[in-house]
């Protein structure tokens, strides 16, 4: 039988005339696997000429992943990088010793009669000790390169790492397990045994777990040993985890590290306007009083 750790539901957080759901960090549990950090976005729709504008803004220890379900966003980065993801495709940025990046509804979703969508998932993965202070990177992988693995009723896309038999082709740095899967009503999902933490998040639907019912906005923590679930609904899940971190993290704003006093250095920067811009995107988010 399947065995829960803890359930995690998720909190709401303005970012600025958007809410979204924080799952990681939370109450109890800072992180599963290397993941460190889960925002559910959305789904919702902008007016006609809005959407999303995360200004330019700075990152360190981590990688980044953004993984829509519908919408478009235009990432743009202090490499110089300029790309647009679509649905199911992955943008995994990795900041290492510093990068800056935004992220916004770019002007052709705007201009729809019907408005702008967006939903999807934005997570951070903490860089082993040994990669933080690596050089910052980009890449892009479109949802056609991803693993896409069928069982009954289930249809899984692998988005890093490795499971069921699959591996995906973007590059991680510690032992990872991130998926997308949606379930037909009655479907069973089983977990591969190989990640030592590992989660389950509805974006979408029920699903159910040792005979216990979990809706959309919970993150559903598994103990060793077997981890199932099955859809009591047409469902979308996510699944994330992977190795735990080899030692402490600290989080404070966009900025992770093993070391406290990395991060003191890092606003540092910040305020003194030390990190490299983003070229086409001149804007740039203020250091936090907090």
């Amino acid at each position: 039988m399947s065995a829960v750790e803890r359930v995690i539901e998720g909190r709401p957080r303005d970012l600025g005339g958007f809410t979204v759901r924080r799952l990681l960090p939370g109450s109890g549990r800072r992180t599963i696997g290397p993941f460190i950090f889960f925002d559910h976005m959305g789904p919702a729709t902008f007016a006609q000429g809005a959407g999303v504008d995360v200004r330019p803004h700075p990152h360190i220890g981590l990688a980044t992943v953004t993984y829509l379900f519908q919408g478009e966003l235009m990432h743009r980065d202090s490499l110089g990088s300029e790309q647009l993801i679509r649905p199911g495709d992955v943008n995994w940025m990795v900041a290492g010793r510093g990068i800056v990046h935004s992220e916004r509804t770019p002007p052709a979703s705007r201009a729809g009669p019907q408005g702008s969508p967006l939903h999807g998932i934005q997570t951070w993965v903490a860089l082993p000790q040994a990669a933080e202070e690596s050089e910052p990177s980009f890449v892009h992988h479109p949802g056609g390169d991803l693993p896409e693995i069928r069982r009954t009723g289930c249809v899984l896309r692998l988005i890093a790492g490795e499971g069921w038999g699959e591996r995906s082709p973007v590059a991680v740095s510690s032992p990872t397990l991130y998926a997308a899967a949606d379930l037909a009503t009655g479907a069973e999902l089983e977990l591969p045994d190989t990640a030592a933490e590992r989660g389950v998040y509805v974006a979408e639907g029920a699903i159910e777990i040792g005979g216990r019912r979990h809706e959309e906005g919970e993150l559903i923590e598994f103990a060793a040993g077997r981890a199932a679930c099955r859809a009591l609904q047409n469902s979308r899940v996510i699944v994330a985890g992977g190795a735990p971190l080899d030692g402490t993290r600290y989080i404070w704003w966009n900025f992770v590290s093993s070391s406290e006093a990395r991060i003191e250095s890092a606003k540092q920067d910040w305020r003194e306007e030390r990190f490299a811009r983003v070229p086409g995107d001149p804007e740039r988010i203020p250091l936090p009083d907090r």
